[in-house]
């Protein structure tokens, strides 16, 4: 994700799985008992669920009309494996109804409790048996997106039509799910339009259908695993240009009818930023990428295989700005949905390594110079190495304002997606780079996405493969720039100087 314009201001080809049988426990089991009402994330304890694994979602969407602002009624299927004997289990469900549920073809009981539904099932599910939700009629209505509002980007409506952005926590607003990236899935997309209507979503389209006269059913198929928060369900007045394939990535873009024109020249510099990043980091972990632009959001995020962005990044910001973000987001389908991290606290992994391709695409293009962070003033950069020197004096006041680099303060934007995750990772990798030289560092970044593709990660594993890698312990010294509240000395600078802590605002006297 960037926030705009600073970042410290959001059918076909399913897996058919054999249902299991429901019953007791097995002899000399554990009794059936409730699955966790949370996955265990520090930062949103209730998000999730704990007590089984989804392997695949089937989602069918039925829009009633063109209009941008109609609800939407849903059904999802959801296909998972129980992990512990489950008398009861929780879906993250905050959306404003749901009709019945089934586990495994028989209806079960259903009580809202905060943003979960409690599912229990007419008999217990075995642990390691494979059981099938589904969550009938619900309905998921858009909003119009409000910067005073987090939440309102979920599900949204524009002039155009409507689209979805749920990172980080946002798609039980339209989805019923176990809302928690460390549970990837694959997915299907079944999106029922009126005639005239265009319908896209994550992965490829592997037909149209027509159920009845003036109606088209879209039907999409992401056979990657994929986190929730990445999912990208959008309807309305939209074109969708095929540039073919480039290095073996089906290339597609998304715009309103109305831009599509204007916005070509911009998108299709994509061509381009997906052999450049392949030659960083190797293959493209998916088959197909793009581009969907809305209007508007104030950010850009990287859904899984089609990045969202709000119309004003490219009719308000100079292409020094624009070109660096598009490879931003490109670089987050290696770094944050293809390895997916295992906590938000790992928020690092993901916004750090896209900064750092980001800031090196701009750099190699002569786009550093026009500050395409826009975050250290407004005079740009010449090289990298200045960008870090400033990002390296801002590090102690941004470690006091935001918490160390891999501790994010709170689950709030703010403090999840602050300048210390996104340029302060970077400054992270950075010093690593200094530290075990850049072919090492090189190889590092290719055996991470290699070695955790469509899985998951978390910031102990990427310390562990760095030592790995650099044949020698750097845990001792990631550990300090990760989770020390002052900056460490630079590897190889040692004139670099960290400016002293900002003293607070005062509060005003009540």
């Amino acid at each position: 994700m960037i926030l705009r314009p600073v970042r410290a201001a959001v059918a076909a080809g399913a897996v058919v799985l054999a249902l299991a049988l429901p019953g007791v426990a097995a002899a000399g089991g554990r009794p059936p008992s409730p699955g966790a009402a949370g996955i265990g994330d520090r930062l949103y304890p209730t998000l999730g669920n704990g007590g089984y694994d989804v392997w695949h979602y089937d989602i069918a969407w039925r829009y009633p009309t063109a209009a941008p602002a109609s609800p939407v009624t849903g059904t999802v299927t959801i296909d998972a494996k129980a992990t512990q004997s489950l008398s009861s289990f929780d879906l993250d469900w905050a959306g404003t109804s749901y009709g019945a549920v089934a586990v495994n073809g028989r209806p079960a009981a259903v009580v809202q409790d905060g943003e979960d539904i409690v599912i229990t099932p007419e008999k217990p599910v075995h642990k390691g048996s494979r059981f099938r939700v589904v969550v009938a009629r619900y309905t998921a209505t858009p909003t119009a997106v409000d910067p005073e509002v987090d939440s309102s980007s979920a599900f949204f409506y524009t002039p155009d039509g409507t689209a979805t952005a749920a990172q980080p926590n946002f798609a039980h607003l339209f989805l019923p799910s176990n809302d928690h990236p460390r549970d990837k899935a694959t997915f299907t997309f079944h999106l029922d339009v009126p005639d005239g209507m265009t319908a896209v979503a994550n992965g490829d389209l592997v037909s149209k259908t027509t159920p009845e006269p003036g109606r088209t059913v879209w039907n999409y198929d992401l056979r990657r695993p994929m986190a929730t928060e990445l999912v990208q369900i959008a309807a309305g007045d939209y074109d969708v240009t095929e540039r073919g394939a480039v290095e073996g990535v089906t290339v597609r873009d998304v715009t309103p009818k109305r831009l599509t024109a204007q916005l070509d020249p911009a998108l299709s510099t994509v061509t381009a930023q997906i052999p450049w990043m392949q030659a960083r980091v190797g293959r493209y972990p998916f088959g197909i990428y793009g581009s969907l632009v809305v209007d508007d959001i104030p950010f850009a995020l990287e859904t899984q295989t089609l990045s969202v962005y709000g119309l004003s990044w490219f009719t308000q910001l100079p292409q020094g700005v624009w070109e660096p973000t598009m490879v931003h987001e490109l670089s987050h389908q290696w770094f944050g949905d293809s390895v997916a991290p295992y906590e938000w606290s790992d928020i690092w992994l993901n916004e750090g390594h896209a900064t750092w391709y980001e800031i090196n695409y701009a750099e190699e293009h002569g786009q550093l110079a026009e500050d395409s962070a826009g975050l250290f003033g407004e005079e740009g950069y010449a090289d990298i190495e200045s960008y870090m020197r400033a990002a390296y004096a801002a590090a102690d006041d941004y470690r006091a304002q935001y918490g160390p680099v891999a501790v994010p303060p709170d689950g709030t934007l703010n403090g999840l997606f602050s300048p210390n995750v996104y340029e302060g990772g970077a400054l992270v990798l950075y010093a690593l780079r200094q530290e075990i030289g850049p072919d090492a560092f090189d190889a590092l970044e290719r055996a991470w996405v290699s070695t955790y593709e469509n899985g998951v990660a978390s910031t102990a594993d990427f310390v562990a493969l760095a030592s790995k890698v650099a044949g020698r312990d750097v845990g001792p010294f990631l550990h300090a720039w990760l989770y020390d509240e002052t900056t460490p000395p630079m590897p190889g600078h040692p004139d670099w100087t960290v400016d002293p802590v900002a003293a607070p605002e005062p509060v005003p006297a009540a």
